[in-house]
């Protein structure tokens, strides 16, 4: 390929009440809110993105989050864990963090190179805190709930579990620019450099596993960064060239995407770096109030009126009181 993907630059997942997930995200795992905007191809629903201070790319989980959605089910053809950065030695703040919250987590995997921590978000959604030996120099969110020495830098990777490996491990590798850095037991671990987070993703083969369906408590799609529209356009002609349904470039506001199917049948993004969040409200004031794109904006009224209204915990801005606490479980009720 022509263009090089950077690393991760988010992951975006389909949540249940928008309250509920605000509350796991920035009290649970002390991520900030960088933008409160909607669903550009469906306006009646939120898009939340979280992160660090500004928003980098490879700090983002994003949500769809609709009120009432259908749980999903987890199986082959999609992204079935996101795993975050946190620093080595941590994992045993994070469980006690948890079980305050009335979260269950459990240590799902040790060696010398990484440690992990397991856990599911209010919607099911599965979660791996991963605690890598290679250095993560990226800065944490200074938020209320997480002190920084234990904080989450960023995402770490993301696992694609596939009935047939070797045509998504063809696509990783031949056509998106990653390497395979070691196999075992089925499960391959790629990177766009040498395994450091946010460049990381697993290929776990399952071939007799059932498909998955996406919808709450799944992932949507992952996606992938590169600097600029130009290397964007450079893709999208030579992924087209090569045969796959690749969408034109959509405007996300805060960057340019387009997706694509790779066979296993996981949905992926290409996503610029540019323009970032903070060309529509400064960067102290990231996610305090609804954003919408210009198309948008003549009818905010009625958008406004149709999503659910939504409390943000006060720590998810600095020099505020944080919000009162309760257990992530109570607020599951």
């Amino acid at each position: 390929m022509t263009a090089a993907t950077q690393g991760l630059h988010h992951v975006t997942a389909i949540a249940g009440d928008p309250q509920q997930n605000i509350d796991f995200y920035i009290r649970g795992l002390g991520l900030r809110l960088v933008k409160k905007t909607v669903n550009f191809d469906d306006p009646g629903t939120y898009h939340l993105y979280y992160g660090d201070e500004s928003g980098r790319p490879g700090s983002l989980l994003t949500f769809f989050p609709w009120k009432g959605i259908r749980s999903g089910h987890v199986g082959t053809g999609q992204s079935t864990t996101t795993a975050l950065s946190v620093p080595q030695g941590s994992l045993g703040w994070w469980q006690e963090h948890f079980k305050g919250l009335g979260v269950d987590s459990t240590v799902s995997g040790t060696s010398s190179e990484e440690e992990r921590l397991s856990l599911r978000d209010p919607d099911g959604l599965q979660l791996d805190l991963v605690a890598s030996s290679l250095t993560d120099p990226r800065d944490p969110w200074d938020s209320a709930s997480v002190p920084a020495e234990y904080a989450v830098r960023g995402q770490h990777s993301s696992v694609l579990t596939v009935q047939r490996p070797e045509e998504t491990l063809e696509t990783l590798t031949r056509h998106l620019g990653l390497r395979v850095l070691h196999e075992k037991g089925g499960r391959y671990r790629l990177s766009t450099h040498d395994g450091e987070p946010g460049t990381v993703v697993d290929v776990v083969a399952d071939p007799r596993g059932e498909r998955g369906l996406v919808a709450g408590g799944t992932v949507h799609h992952i996606a992938f960064r590169v600097p600029d529209q130009r290397t964007q356009e450079l893709w999208r002609q030579e992924l087209a060239e090569l045969g796959y349904a690749v969408t034109a470039i959509l405007d996300r506001q805060y960057f340019t995407s387009i997706y694509f199917r790779e066979p296993g049948g996981t949905l992926l993004e290409i996503a610029t770096d540019t323009p970032g969040f903070d060309i529509d409200e400064p960067l102290l004031e990231l996610g305090r109030s609804l954003k919408l794109p210009p198309w948008l904006e003549p009818s905010r009224d009625a958008i406004s009126a149709a999503v659910a209204r939504i409390d943000v915990p006060g720590e998810n801005n600095p020099g505020e009181a944080p919000a009162a606490r309760s257990s992530i479980i109570e607020e599951r009720a």
